[in-house]
């Protein structure tokens, strides 16, 4: 039995979430038009989302939803062994490493820190990288996992080609691990990368390849679609069927069948696709939250999710839940956790 097991599980959830909206009519109106109030609701699915304050700084979100995780898990910060970053190169400063950050101002005085990265995809990734530490080492006992995210700054609403993206938003998410557990099992996690579309999306003005000059300021730091077509075909191709194969692989690691699922914590994107996904899963609506009151806050997206399915008592102890992410690179990920006692 996995009581009598090295087994890792999450002791602390946490969030934080701007207090700013952004409505769909008010994205209707930043895209000049080119797309009404009514498609923005039914066909992104998007009645409102999350957007950053004047002091909601990556960085400094993370810091927030850390500091509600610690307070969830009930221990001393300084027990804390490691802090891997889930946040956002987009920050206050760039260079800044921020795990390093978020580790100072929780008070993890005893935990090295190390940023992690691949976009949305990065909580299920962090939670698997976690999860191994834990076990492979025996001077570990608990990590943190905290970033924030505002990649919503980088948007440009008036460029057709980023509809898929007038979604993103901004907050905060943390969860807290801890080695031995006697509740919320982290079980098995599959993970795919498909490098054919690394560079098909990203921001094309601001690094070293076009740094920013006085002729292209005006168009910096934009969030861009490099090569539209490949991107469209390719992820038409390979999309649906990596994210059901990670599902497949990481219930069948976890000595689970797949019909055993009781919440899908998934990340937002357009109704149709999230329709799809679930009738592909067998879930109805009730197993899942569609994040369509705060749109798509990147890698917080689960822990999102995995907060409102508890609040609202879809997630009860002996849930079967699975975290499934989506990363522009692009990466696929999922994972499967029991919610819950061991005992």
């Amino acid at each position: 039995m996995i009581k009598d097991q090295e087994h890792v599980g999450i002791i602390g959830v946490g969030i934080y979430l701007p207090s700013e909206r952004m409505t769909a009519k008010e994205i209707s109106k930043k895209t000049n038009g080119n797309w009404e109030e009514w498609a923005i609701r039914e066909k992104l699915g998007i009645n409102q989302k999350v957007v950053p304050g004047e002091k909601d700084g990556t960085q400094a979100m993370g810091v927030s939803a850390a500091k509600d995780a610690i307070k969830s898990a009930e221990i001393d910060p300084a027990d804390i062994d490691i802090v891997l970053g889930i946040g956002e190169e987009w920050k206050e400063y760039p260079l800044t490493t921020s795990s390093i950050y978020i580790q100072e101002q929780v008070g993890a005085k005893s935990a090295w820190a190390i940023d992690v990265q691949q976009r949305c995809g990065t909580t299920v990734a962090a939670l698997q990288m976690a999860k191994d530490l834990l076990l492979g080492n025996k001077e570990y006992d608990t990590v943190l996992i905290a970033g924030g995210y505002r990649n919503i700054d980088l948007l440009d609403y008036e460029d057709p080609k980023l509809s898929m993206m007038y979604n993103l938003g901004a907050a905060g998410g943390a969860l807290i691990l801890k080695k031995n557990a006697e509740r919320n099992i982290v079980e098995g996690s599959h993970l795919i990368s498909d490098g054919s579309l690394a560079r098909d999306a990203g921001v094309r003005i601001g690094g070293v390849t076009n740094p920013v000059t006085k002729k292209n300021i005006d168009d910096a730091f934009k969030l861009e679609i490099f090569d539209v077509d490949h991107m469209k075909e390719r992820l038409n191709e390979v999309s649906m069927s990596n994210w059901l194969t990670c599902i497949d692989k990481a219930f069948e690691k976890s000595g689970r069948n797949k019909s055993e699922m009781d919440y899908l914590a998934v990340l937002h994107f357009k109704p149709s696709m999230h329709e799809y996904l679930l009738d592909q899963l067998n879930l109805d609506k009730n197993q899942t939250t569609y994040l369509s009151d705060y749109g798509h806050i990147g890698q917080i997206d689960q822990i999102l999710s995995l907060k409102l399915g508890l609040e609202s008592g879809k997630i009860k102890s002996g849930s079967v839940i699975s975290m499934i992410s989506a990363g522009i690179g692009y990466a696929w990920a999922a994972n499967v956790i029991k919610w819950g006692s061991i005992k």
